[in-house]
């Protein structure tokens, strides 16, 4: 087997992985960035549109607004560390490091809009793209070998699973030894081989699980992958009903994959019009388009039921033509490119799954209960968001936990040794048969409408009872028709997510109570 070795390996590529590399390059540390796609751009980060709060020590607002927006179910002690530390990473890490290119005023500083929720005017952007802003200046940071000789990044690397003693060890009396992460198998798909990667510390940094939705607005590649590794090798998942679904994404009978309409339109005065082309949200909070996302999204579900119509619209053409442009490019280009010019119309929109507020369950600083186990960004629960995110949380959560738990992991990593990669199992290769795509595909398709229809915006007992039935056979299928399929990461991708979909129906079946971005009918 090729083995590797690692400080601290890193298992994904978006914002609070490339920063925690940042940070942990920076003490001389020798860090290992894996991620399954093909290029390192390709995580959530990269597809925000919104933008990034930034926050001032003395915005006490912020704390009551992050508090509001999940119904006073955070953990307020998150919510303190994220103010009273986000401003310092972010001057430090995106403007004076990355130099992040956010949009300015003629004077030069740092222009800030409002988003739903919001109680003030404290978001930086640029354009409707930040995220690609974001994750562009932080891989060119890295990039530069003469600053970073010690990251490596590798691309079309799929982890499969956490190295334990416990589980891997190649002696039985390895079984007696306490529970720790040691690196993990990683399925290079280039070359069709499992490496046997060996670190002191582990990071996932693999994002949220929004694409096991028939409709999401996240890279088609995010399974849940990191949450299901965490959860075999004994982590605790934590909050995994609480799935955000944002309210506005272009309508497109086409695709499943949904193009996300940024909530600052509807922050910069866009108006949310049913098919009469009536303002309604106004009966359904007082804060009408600036209400938290779940009571818009489950305003939207309404309106299309009652009125028999498979969208709502968006509006924001009532605006200067100009600046629509140039503030919104982005969506411009895509819906002029779908025939909808929206300086002159209205957009077609519709809900779709976006963030997932729970996860693997850390500490504030970012410590899951397996030693030498980190995780960071959307796939860490520290509780900031409790059962729903306030818009633009997302980016600074994960660019602030991360450098704070880099800082832990550099505190620590001097007490630990690399673990004997000999004492750790090679992987054993089973695959006799190549995979059938059209079998595959129909899994994949059936995960995906089970969970939209059953484990969707709106859940009963009896929708989350189906979704179960189907998904223990499906998880049974899986794990007994493929045990002789040639290793494969579209497998690998489908039974993770099964295992976090039945997790997710776990979770909202112990919760008899709607609130926040969970809802329950009965």
């Amino acid at each position: 087997m090729n083995d590797q070795t690692f400080d601290v390996l890193i298992i994904g590529s978006g914002i609070a992985g490339l920063t925690a590399s940042i940070k942990l390059a920076e003490s001389g540390l020798k860090i290992g960035i894996f991620t399954k796609d093909k290029n390192a751009q390709e995580a959530n980060t990269f597809y925000a549109q919104g933008g990034i709060i930034y926050p001032n020590k003395n915005d006490d607002l912020l704390l009551e607004d992050i508090a509001r927006a999940s119904s006073y179910t955070n953990n307020i002690e998150a919510a303190k560390l994220l103010l009273d530390n986000a401003k310092q990473v972010l001057d430090e890490i995106l403007i004076n490091k990355a130099k992040t290119n956010f949009d300015k005023n003629d004077d030069e500083s740092l222009n800030l809009t409002q988003e739903a929720a919001h109680s003030k005017k404290r978001i930086i952007h640029k354009k409707d793209f930040t995220g690609r802003e974001i994750q562009t200046s932080l891989l060119n940071y890295i990039s530069n070998k003469k600053v970073f000789p010690n990251i490596e990044i590798f691309t079309d690397h799929m982890a499969i699973d956490l190295l334990t003693p416990t589980h891997h060890g190649t002696h039985l009396r390895q079984r007696y030894e306490n529970n720790i992460i040691v690196g993990a198998y990683i399925f290079d798909q280039q070359k069709s081989v499992v490496k046997k990667i060996m670190a002191k510390k582990t990071i996932l940094a693999t994002g949220g699980f929004s694409s096991i939705y028939l409709h999401h607005s996240n890279s088609e590649s995010l399974y849940g992958d990191g949450h299901a590794m965490a959860k075999r090798a004994g982590a605790f998942l934590t909050n995994m009903e609480f799935i955000q679904f944002h309210p506005t994404t272009f309508f497109d009978r086409s695709k499943n994959k949904r193009f996300l309409i940024t909530e600052a339109i509807r922050g910069e005065g866009g108006l949310l019009l049913n098919s009469k082309s009536e303002r309604f949200m106004s009966k359904y909070h007082p804060d009408m388009e600036l209400a938290p996302r779940d009571v818009v999204a489950r305003a939207i579900l309404e309106e299309t039921v009652s009125s028999r119509h498979d969208c709502v619209y968006l509006d924001i053409s009532h605006k200067d033509e100009s600046w629509i442009r140039k503030r919104f490019p982005t969506i411009y280009e895509h819906c002029l490119n779908n025939n909808v010019d929206i300086t002159k119309m209205s957009i077609p929109v519709v809900p779709a799954a976006h963030y997932t507020c729970g996860g693997v369950k850390v500490d504030l600083k970012g410590k899951t209960s397996l030693k030498n186990l980190y995780a960071m960004g959307e796939i860490a629960c520290n509780g900031l968001h409790g059962a729903n995110r306030l818009a633009s949380t997302s980016l600074l959560e994960g660019l602030t936990f991360s450098y704070l738990g880099a800082e832990n992991i550099i505190e620590e990593i001097g007490k630990e040794e690399l673990y004997n990669g000999s004492k750790i199992r090679d992987w054993m290769y089973t695959g006799k048969y190549e995979i059938d795509m059209t079998l595959l595909n129909q899994d994949w398709t059936t995960l995906k409408q089970t969970m939209w229809n059953y484990v969707g915006p709106s859940r009963s007992t009896d929708r989350l009872n189906r979704a179960e039935a189907i998904l223990r056979e499906l998880y049974s299928q899986i794990s007994n028709f493929y045990k002789n399929i040639i290793l494969n990461s579209e497998l690998i991708g489908l039974k993770n997510s099964v295992e976090v979909g039945l997790a997710v129906i776990h979770s909202s079946k112990i919760n008899k109570n709607s609130i926040g971005c969970f809802y329950r009918q009965d």
